[in-house]
């Protein structure tokens, strides 16, 4: 599997790729918990693999845990068997304790087995790219700052922010490159929290450290991907500048808009309601809002249908269906070009 080569398919348009973040489903089918799989490698790569198995994803992915590099810090982290682990308190808290933070290596916490995790999925999924994930350096800050704390302190005090955030980035630096070392094939980057920013306060507090970890790792063979679901619209220059060669949007944002702002090489990625639409409506709603999408979203060959963020436990496999019937459908033309859905947005 060759990255460029996926990237070039998807650019010629003669399919609409799908690549939902959807890990939670196949954990729950393979009879664990989310404990389980945050926990352990190998059952994380079994869920990835089982649903692999089960719905024809153009690729894969880990799941998102937001946790992990926080975790590896120092931060206490709370788990639970059927909800995602959850940042408990803050590590560091004014300019001293950022000073005295040590940037830990890659054998703190649980990295090692996401990237178990990534090597296993790999080896098994040899036809379809596979991607990992981790932190965004101004997410993780504010992981570990407090994040209401930690956007008062950038009018306060932006020094100590810039020196956590470049602690934060040479942390992440080196998880991606061991993440690429596993042989995967690229890694999201998930930086919600820099939707919470202006674009400018984006690019200053989160692009320029995204560019940095983009420039050692992404190649021929690896591609970043950058997902921000916390911006609706206000910042997708600051994304674009960033460097990544996908992009990743939440569902709060207009994304065929956007699409005529994002240059045509550069992927675009989502952006299906996780929880409104993946879990909460019907089959049928999944099947026309997904099919609305790819019809809005015609003659943009770098889109790919995805959803809008990691779906959550307890999607009902009938709406998982319907989402990948629909992009058949279209794919197959089995549909009129000017079908527009009930509900379409």
């Amino acid at each position: 599997m060759q990255t460029n080569q996926w990237i070039s398919d998807c650019l010629k348009g003669k399919k609409r790729f799908a690549l939902p973040f959807m890990t939670h489903p196949g954990i729950e089918l393979c009879n664990k918990t989310i404990k389980e799989a945050v926990m352990d490698g190998k059952v994380q790569a079994q869920a990835i693999i089982k649903m692999n198995d089960l719905f024809p994803a153009d690729g894969v992915t880990t799941i998102m845990d937001l946790t992990v590099e926080a975790e590896a810090f120092g931060s206490q982290i709370i788990f639970k068997d059927h909800e995602m682990p959850t940042v408990s308190g803050r590590l560091v808290h004014d300019a001293a304790s950022v000073n005295n933070l040590t940037i830990p290596s890659l054998e703190q916490g649980r990295i090692s087995q996401y990237l178990l995790a990534e090597r296993l999925a790999v080896e098994a999924i040899q036809n379809k790219p596979t991607f990992g994930g981790c932190i965004g350096p101004f997410s993780l800050a504010g992981r570990l700052y407090g994040l209401s704390e930690l956007l008062m302190e950038l009018y306060i005090d932006p020094d100590t922010i810039i020196s956590l955030l470049k602690k934060c980035t040479a942390f992440i630096k080196d998880y991606c490159i061991a993440i690429k070392k596993t042989g995967i094939h690229g890694v999201i980057i998930a930086e919600p929290a820099a939707g919470l920013i202006s674009n400018d306060d984006c690019i200053r507090y989160s692009t320029i450290y995204i560019q940095q970890i983009v420039e050692t790792v992404q190649d021929e063979d690896f591609i970043v991907i950058l997902h921000n679901c916390g911006n609706t619209g206000h910042c997708t220059d600051a994304m674009i500048k960033s460097g990544a060669k996908g992009l990743h949007f939440g569902n709060k944002i207009d994304i065929a808009g956007i699409l005529n702002d994002i240059p045509e090489n550069i992927l675009v990625m989502g952006n299906i309601d996780p929880v409104g639409v993946f879990k909460q409506a019907t089959a049928q709603e999944v099947y026309d809002l997904s099919l609305c999408l790819l019809n809005k979203t015609a003659g943009k060959n770098n889109f790919i249908l995805s959803s809008g963020c990691d779906v959550p436990p307890e999607i009902p496999l009938e709406n998982i269906k319907a989402f990948y019937r629909a992009i058949n459908d279209y794919n197959n033309q089995e549909i009129s070009n000017d079908f527009s859905g009930n509900g379409c947005p």
